[in-house]
C-alpha cells in the first residue's frame, strides 16, 4: 500500500472488487469478437449510505482517450454495464466509481421536503453542488445559468423552487456533470482481445493439397486445389486448411504407411520441412510457385473461403537451418542432432527445434518473419502444430507481435495434451483450440466437458474448435461405428460448438485403420492419394445440410449459449442453443449409440424459451424438414442410427393475439 499520509487529499472510501471478465488477475486478455457486447460486472460499494456512480471505461490500446458507459446496479452491490465492440485488436478496460453527491443530496432533500422539515440549509448545500457541476460544464453552462437564475428569481416562491430542485431537468443536467471527487479505479486496466467473428464461427475443411489431383502417383498442384474449391464451397466450408506446403527433406524420408524404406517416387511427410530448395518460407515445387499460391488465395476468397496454413516448427535434416543455425537444434554428446521422438515413436525425418538455444532471440525473430511472410501473401489463419512442445511465453510474444499490425490473424492451437497446458496456450493468445471432443463419446463425459468449455470462466479465453477426426487420429468410434457414427459425430461437432472442422475423407466415411491403432492405413501423410469424391456411402449431402443449417441459424453461431437438458435414456444427449432475444431457438437430440436404435423421453424448460406452460408452439425438424406443434417441454423420440442418429429442431414462438377487432 502506498503511504496514505503522503496524499494531499483523503483516499477514496470506495471499494471495487470481483471484476469480471478477468483472466488470472488480469495477466491475460478475455476474448470477444467484433459486434459483441462486452459485459463487465463488479462489486462496488462504500461505507455509509451515500449514493455512488460507476463507469466502465474502454479503449483500443492505440488510442489515448477512453470511451465510457455508465454502470447500473444489478443487485446486492453488484454493478454491470455493456459496451458494443466495433474495433479489432487489443483493448483495455477499467472501472471508475465515485460518490454521487447530488443523488445523495437529492434523496435526502426529497425525503425531508416530503416530511415537512426545515430544508433551508439543504437548499444552500444543493446550490453549492450545482455551482460545482457548472464549473465542470462547457457546452451546457448556459443551461446551468438559466436554472440558477430561476432558482434565484423564485427565492420568495418556495414551491416553485422546490419543484426546480426536484425536477428531471436539473437531475439530468447534474448527471452529465458530476464531480468525481473521491473516485476509485482499478489498480491497472484489464486486457481484452477483440477478434474477427470467424474466430468464433467457422467451418474448417482440412486437406493435403497434394491429394487434390486426379493422376495416381503424382502430386496435385495449386490449380488442382482451385478446381476443388466449388465442391468444398458447396459443402458449406469457409476455412480451407492446408497441411504444410513447403519443400520436404530427403534424409530418412518415410515411405508408404510410415516405412523407413521409401520407394524412389514416395513424396515424404510434409512435416519434414526443408531441403536445398528452401524451408518454411518456400513452396514445394510440385505444388506450384508463390504466384500460383496467391492466385489460389484470391480464388478461395471469391468462393467465400480463406486459406489456413499449418505452422509446424520443426525441420528435416536437410533444412537450411541445419547448416546455417545448428545451434537451433539439440546437439547430442557425439555431435549429432537429436531426432524428434515421442517414445516409443521416433521421427527420423524430423529435427525438433531447441528453444533453449543460446541464440534464442534470432530463432524467435525468424519465426516472426516466417509468419509475416505468409500474412503478406494473404494468409489470415494459422493452425499451429504441437504448440505445447514449445514455450508458452514464445507464443504469447509471437502472437502479440503479429497482432500489433495484423489483429485479424487467427491462430488455432493443435495441442492434444494436459488440460492446464491447453488452457495456458489459449490464454497466451490462441484464438481457437483443439479439444478432447475427439475422444469424448458418452453422455456424462460430453456434458461435463462442454459445461466446462462453454459455461465457466474457460469460455472467456478458450474457444473449442471441434474436430471429430484429424489426419493423425482416426478415433475408435469411427472405426467401429461406420457411417452412423460419422453422421452422429458430425452433428455433435457442428452444433455443440460454433467452430468445428473435419479432415477430408470424413465425408466419404473413410475409416480403414492401422491394426490396433487410431491411425489411418494408407495415410496421405506418406503418399499421394487420388480420392473418389462421389464414392458410394458418402455423407456429402449430410455435411452440406448441417453447414447450411449453421449458416441459417444465428443461435448455432454463438459459442457460450450452449445449455443441456435431460433425457431419460443415457444413450441420448439433449441440448439447445438460443439467441439472446430468443428470435432463434435450436434444440438437438442425439442417439450416441451408433449400433442400436433407442427411444426416450427428453425434457426442456419451455419457460427458458419465453413460452408459457401449455402454450402451443411450432417446431420444424431441420434434418427431415417436418413441421408440427408442441405444447409442452417433454417429448418422445425414437432414433435408429441406420436412419438418423440425431434430430435438430427449430422452435418458433407464435405471436400472442388477445383480441382482434375486425369491425369495419
Amino acid at each position: 500500500m502506498t503511504d496514505l499520509m503522503a496524499q494531499s487529499t483523503a483516499p477514496s472510501s470506495l471499494i471495487i472488487e470481483q471484476v469480471q471478465p478477468q483472466i488470472d488477475c488480469g495477466r491475460y486478455p478475455a476474448k470477444r469478437e467484433i459486434g459483441d457486447s462486452l459485459r463487465v460486472s463488479a462489486d462496488i460499494f462504500k461505507d455509509g449510505h451515500d449514493k455512488i456512480a460507476a463507469f466502465l471505461q474502454i479503449r483500443h490500446i492505440s488510442q489515448p482517450e477512453w470511451s465510457e458507459v455508465e454502470m447500473s446496479l444489478v443487485d446486492n452491490d453488484r454493478w454491470a454495464a455493456d459496451f458494443e465492440l466495433t474495433t479489432l485488436g487489443r483493448h483495455e478496460f477499467t472501472i471508475v466509481a465515485f460518490p454521487d453527491r447530488f443523488s445523495t443530496w437529492l434523496d435526502e432533500f426529497s425525503k425531508k421536503y416530503n416530511a415537512g422539515l426545515d430544508i433551508s440549509l439543504e437548499i444552500r448545500e444543493g446550490l453549492l453542488l450545482i455551482h460545482e457541476s457548472r464549473a465542470l460544464a462547457t457546452a451546457e453552462r448556459d443551461h446551468f445559468d438559466l436554472i440558477l437564475f430561476q432558482l434565484e428569481r423564485n427565492t420568495n416562491q418556495p414551491e416553485e423552487r422546490f419543484q426546480l430542485l426536484l425536477g428531471d431537468e436539473l437531475r439530468l443536467l447534474m448527471l452529465n456533470h458530476r464531480p468525481r471527487r473521491g473516485a476509485a479505479t482499478l489498480d491497472q486496466p484489464l486486457p481484452l482481445m477483440v477478434d474477427r467473428v470467424r474466430a468464433r464461427y467457422a467451418s474448417w475443411y482440412e486437406i493435403f493439397p497434394r491429394s487434390s489431383g486426379i493422376i495416381e502417383g503424382q502430386s496435385a498442384t495449386f490449380d488442382d486445389v482451385i478446381n476443388r474449391l466449388p465442391a468444398i464451397e458447396a459443402m458449406g466450408f469457409d476455412v480451407l486448411y492446408f497441411t504444410p506446403i513447403h519443400p520436404i527433406g530427403q534424409t530418412n524420408r518415410k515411405g508408404k504407411n510410415n516405412t523407413l524404406h521409401p520407394a524412389s517416387d514416395d513424396p515424404g511427410v510434409p512435416y519434414a520441412i526443408g531441403n536445398d530448395f528452401g524451408g518454411h518460407d518456400a513452396i514445394d515445387a510440385a505444388l506450384g510457385t508463390t504466384q500460383d499460391f496467391t492466385r489460389l488465395v484470391a480464388a478461395a476468397e471469391r468462393h467465400e473461403m480463406e486459406i489456413a496454413l499449418d505452422l509446424a516448427i520443426n525441420a528435416s535434416p536437410d533444412h537450411p537451418w541445419a547448416k546455417e543455425h545448428p545451434d537451433w537444434f539439440h546437439v547430442r554428446p557425439d555431435g549429432s542432432i537429436r531426432f524428434s521422438e515421442n517414445p516409443p515413436k521416433k521421427y527420423e525425418d524430423i529435427y525438433p527445434v531447441n528453444f533453449d538455444s543460446s541464440d534464442w532471440q534470432a530463432l524467435w525473430q525468424e519465426m516472426k518473419r516466417i509468419v509475416l511472410h505468409w500474412v503478406n501473401l494473404g494468409v489470415k489463419t494459422f493452425r499451429v502444430d504441437n504448440p505445447h512442445t514449445k514455450p508458452t511465453i514464445f507464443w504469447e510474444w509471437l502472437i502479440g507481435e503479429v497482432h500489433a499490425n495484423h489483429p485479424d490473424v487467427i491462430f488455432l492451437s493443435e495441442a492434444f495434451t494436459r488440460p492446464k497446458v491447453m488452457k495456458s496456450l489459449a490464454k497466451a493468445g490462441f484464438a481457437q483450440s483443439y479439444t478432447y471432443f475427439t475422444w469424448r463419446n458418452f453422455k456424462q463425459e460430453l456434458q461435463d466437458y462442454f459445461v466446462e468449455l462453454t459455461q465457466t470462466d474457460v469460455a472467456e479465453y478458450m474457444r473449442g474448435n471441434l474436430f471429430p477426426n484429424t489426419h493423425d487420429i482416426l478415433p475408435t468410434i469411427l472405426q467401429q461405428g461406420g457411417r452412423p457414427a460419422f453422421k452422429m459425430r458430425l452433428m455433435l461437432a457442428a452444433t455443440l460448438s460454433s467452430v468445428y472442422g473435419i479432415y477430408s475423407g470424413y465425408e466419404l466415411c473413410e475409416n480403414t485403420p492401422v491394426s490396433g491403432k487410431e491411425e489411418y492405413l494408407h495415410s496421405e501423410k506418406y503418399q499421394y492419394k487420388v480420392w473418389d469424391w462421389d464414392r458410394p456411402g458418402n455423407i456429402v449431402d449430410y455435411v452440406t445440410l448441417l453447414n447450411s443449417i449453421r449458416r441459417d441459424h444465428p443461435a448455432l453461431q454463438e459459442y457460450d449459449n450452449l445449455r443441456f437438458y435431460s433425457a431419460d435414456d443415457t444413450n441420448f444427449l439433449c441440448y439447445g442453443k438460443a439467441t439472446a432475444d430468443l428470435s432463434d431457438i435450436i434444440l438437438v437430440i442425439v442417439n450416441l449409440d451408433p449400433f442400436q436404435p433407442h427411444e426416450t423421453l427428453f425434457h426442456f424448460p419451455v419457460e427458458a424459451f419465453g413460452l408459457e406452460p401449455g402454450e402451443q408452439f411450432q417446431v420444424t425438424e431441420l434434418v427431415t424438414g417436418q413441421s408440427f406443434f408442441w405444447n409442452e417441454g417433454t417429448q418422445h423420440v425414437y432414433l435408429d442410427p441406420n436412419w438418423e442418429s440425431a434430430l435438430i429442431y427449430s422452435i418458433k414462438r407464435w405471436a400472442r393475439v388477445d383480441y382482434v377487432d375486425t369491425s369495419v
